[in-house]
């Protein structure tokens, strides 16, 4: 197998200029797969199709109505300048223009007119470096993956040993991660105050895990019993929101971790209400963190809709509509 006969790298050439782009075309065409784009909005629209199969993109800075800045603006704000290097074409080599395209996030510039050693070589390398960048990344990606899988294994033992003491199926804990994960993916989009990354959706998801862990500490008669509490049963059963908050606090050498943070949120205070008629800090409103707040909802709504040794299940429907009525 030759050279010629492995896939090529893709490269974008954008420029509004037919000339500008058959140089660079005659001078990269050997070694690589050229696509080509007349102004900035053709080349968004083809980033947009195809940024996952191209490497590089060679853009001019000046073109009419997008121009190669706007271009880097729109590609940060689509996240795709983190996987597509840029390299910057202008004849002007201005500090200013430069710093911009960096500040920007390209990650190189070329000046015309073109030489075409200097090209093929800034080409070649910035698809060097960031191929080397991937590759690390996906390494410690994958380092993350483990170490994540390990601990929410252990956390789901944990939370089913709370459940099949509990006499429950398993599916709890399931359920309350997957809402938990769906509202606060749906509170992102729609609340700006709620400034949440996918890792901190995660993290408060694998923490809802740990919500009931206090009822390790309830008694049997009272946690398996088959019918409703009595006043008192039901003041003992409400102590295991303080009890399992207690039991994460007594872990001093994790305090500082954001997972114990979360999980010691969420065990205090999952039941909690808006209007401050919850246990056990009787809080109101927003003075209960929002991990409790989604956890809280996700905990109702399982157990509305999930038949129990008291109650049948209701809709979803049903369940809303009681959620919403408070």
């Amino acid at each position: 197998m030759g050279e010629h006969s492995l896939i090529k790298n893709r490269v974008l050439i954008v420029d509004d200029c037919e000339t500008n782009r058959a140089m660079l075309v005659e001078i990269l065409k050997d070694d690589y797969e050229i696509i080509e784009a007349s102004g900035g909005e053709h080349a968004i629209e083809i980033l947009q199709r195809e940024a996952g199969s191209i490497s590089l993109v060679l853009l001019d800075v000046v073109m009419p109505d997008t121009d190669g800045y706007d271009v880097l603006v729109q590609m940060n704000s689509l996240g795709i300048i983190e996987d597509v290097p840029v390299i910057m074409i202008s004849a002007e080599s201005a500090p200013g223009f430069i710093t911009k395209a960096y500040d920007l996030g390209a990650a190189d510039y070329v000046s015309r007119p073109f030489e075409s050693t200097v090209v093929q070589r800034r080409v070649k390398n910035t698809i060097a470096l960031y191929a080397k960048q991937r590759k690390l990344l996906d390494i410690v990606a994958d380092q993350i993956y483990e170490k994540e899988k390990n601990s929410n294994m252990m956390i789901s033992i944990l939370s089913h040993i709370v459940e099949f003491r509990n006499g429950e199926s398993g599916t709890h804990t399931i359920h309350i991660n997957i809402i938990t994960e769906l509202l606060l993916k749906q509170l992102v989009k729609k609340d700006k105050r709620y400034a949440m990354s996918t890792s901190d959706i995660r993290l408060i998801s694998t923490a809802s895990s740990l919500h009931d862990i206090g009822k390790i500490a309830i008694p049997d008669e009272i946690l398996n019993k088959p019918g409703r509490f009595t006043p008192k049963e039901y003041e003992i059963m409400k102590t295991h929101s303080e009890i399992g908050a207690s039991m994460l606090k007594n872990l001093t050498e994790y305090q500082n971790e954001p997972l114990l943070k979360a999980s010691y949120e969420i065990c205090r205070w999952h039941h909690e209400r808006y209007d401050g008629k919850g246990y056990p800090d009787g809080l109101k409103g927003d003075e209960i963190p929002i991990s409790a707040q989604i956890v809280s909802i996700a905990d109702v709504y399982d157990a509305l809709t999930g038949e129990r040794c008291y109650k049948k299940a209701y809709s979803h429907e049903k369940a809303i509509e009681m959620i919403c009525g408070g």
